[in-house]
């Protein structure tokens, strides 16, 4: 027998708040098959959202949730990381002004011509390359432990930064621990609330850096870092002089970007926006609702 819906039910259902839903998608872009996830509204502001070592896109899945009511969130994996596609025929050089090119060719492919950037770790040096080339596409910057200035580097990146001095295998072959599951993971606990991080985004991030080939190419990274410090005069200029809208949200216990570095981008724009929060590396990871009411308090501005 059928029965109609009652006049609660249908009231119910139309006061249902509607839950944004990623898209998983690829696009051509550089010769490269790039992965990225996108969701919100097609007209939207559109927030690029780039991620660091040694995650993914996935680093974002929350934080995409929470903006996607009203901005157009994409975030891309970089070359090397998730699921975006070298082919070996490309002959893909990894370091960081090659990781911006292709970011450069993906924002082209999906006709981007205005967006904010939402940059972390290794997704700074290569959103603030994109805004070295193309200010007047810049909308603002969103850091969450993005660095830009030398006093920002912690003490952490001390066997690193022995690499780039002496760059022999016994130094390179030294750094392999943090590529580990146990040193990924080291990364993410290294927080006032370690019983608030999911193992799945340290497990899958250990899982895509042990293919084949892919240690090599972080370690490469690694190496190349040393060419992004040397950037940070001009990143630094590009801040004084354009002045772009500026939102500092930092984990304050991390071990690799310390609060210092988030201090500093008030010296070249002081109209930056700074706070720093209780949370590590991974902020998203156990701060994604602050994070997020910062971020929309920021765009809505």
């Amino acid at each position: 027998m059928l029965h109609s819906k009652s006049n609660a039910q249908t009231k119910q259902e139309n006061h249902r708040p509607s839950v944004p839903q990623i898209a998983a998608r690829y696009i051509q872009a550089d010769g490269l098959e790039v992965f990225y996830r996108e969701a919100g509204p097609k007209d939207g502001h559109v927030l690029l959202l780039l991620h660091g070592f040694p995650t993914s896109s996935l680093q974002y899945r929350e934080l995409m949730l929470l903006l996607a009511d009203k901005y157009r969130v994409i975030a891309p994996d970089l070359p090397g990381f998730g699921f975006t596609n070298v082919m070996s025929e490309r002959g893909y050089n990894y370091n960081f002004e090659n990781l911006a090119i292709t970011i450069d060719a993906f924002t082209r492919a999906l006709s981007l011509d205005k967006f904010a950037l939402y940059v972390f770790d290794y997704g700074a040096p290569t959103g603030f390359r994109l805004a070295l080339k193309y200010p007047e596409k810049i909308t603002g910057i969103v850091t969450q432990n993005g660095n830009a200035y030398e006093e920002g580097l912690g003490d952490a990146w001390a066997p690193i930064q022995k690499y780039w001095r002496e760059p022999t295998s016994e130094n390179r072959n030294a750094l392999r621990g943090a590529l580990t599951l146990e040193g990924i993971k080291e990364q993410y606990v290294t927080t006032p609330h370690p019983e608030l991080v999911k193992p799945e985004g340290y497990t899958l991030d250990a899982a895509l850096i042990s293919r084949p080939g892919n240690l090599d190419i972080q370690l490469d990274l690694f190496l190349d870092y040393r060419n992004n410090v040397k950037l940070y005069p001009e990143f630094q200029r590009y801040f004084r002089e354009k002045q772009p809208n500026t939102l500092a949200v930092w984990g304050r216990f991390d071990p690799f970007f310390i609060p210092a570095g988030a201090r500093a981008f008030s010296r070249d724009n002081p109209h930056a926006e700074i706070h720093l929060i209780d949370a590590g590396h991974f902020a998203l990871e156990t701060n994604v609702v602050e994070v997020a009411a910062h971020v929309r308090e920021f765009l809505a501005g």
